[in-house]
């Protein structure tokens, strides 16, 4: 089994009310916007990431991680990018890479607005974690803590770190 705290878009803004969350799982995810690869390396100090880079990340980011992130944890299928849409709203090229793939869990981020989705259509699960920065439209900043266990995905849990124009939580 493994605990995995999701973000995106932090948009070089580690809340270190996120700090405490990361030390309580396994491995952190980042679906994109990260800002600078220092946030990478806090994270990194306290736990493995995984991240994709996202539209506003520079060159920097992208010389280090993928736009598109392909994996496999425990017995779950993965595909984590930054533009990912939501079922029925998927831009073309992300539809065909989800047929092509058949992932169980879809990541994505850009859109600041956290959701939580199950897929008919595709049998997977769609997450978008909202946005745990400080830029951007959203009012309060969020992530998500979740099990994989096997093949199953549960315990899944919104973190909210406080109001989006907070600096500290």
């Amino acid at each position: 089994m493994k605990q995995i705290l999701l973000i995106s878009d932090t948009h070089n803004f580690l809340d270190k009310a996120l700090l405490k969350h990361i030390q309580q799982v396994d491995e952190v995810w980042h679906g994109g916007d990260i800002g600078t690869l220092e946030i990478c390396d806090e994270i990194k100090k306290l736990r493995p990431l995984k991240a994709v880079f996202g539209n506003a990340d520079g060159n920097d980011i992208r010389s280090v991680y993928p736009e598109n992130l392909f994996f496999e944890c425990e017995e779950v299928k993965v595909f984590m990018t930054h533009i990912g849409g939501y079922p029925g709203k998927y831009p073309a090229g992300i539809k065909q890479l989800i047929r092509e793939h058949q992932p169980k869990l879809f990541i994505c981020g850009h859109s600041h607005i956290l959701k939580v989705i199950y897929d008919k259509e595709n049998q997977l699960l769609c997450i978008n974690p909202g946005a745990a920065g400080v830029h951007g439209f959203h009012q309060v900043k969020t992530a998500v803590r979740f099990e994989i266990d096997g093949s199953e995905i549960k315990n899944l849990a919104i973190i909210e770190l406080g109001s989006r124009t907070s600096l500290t939580s």
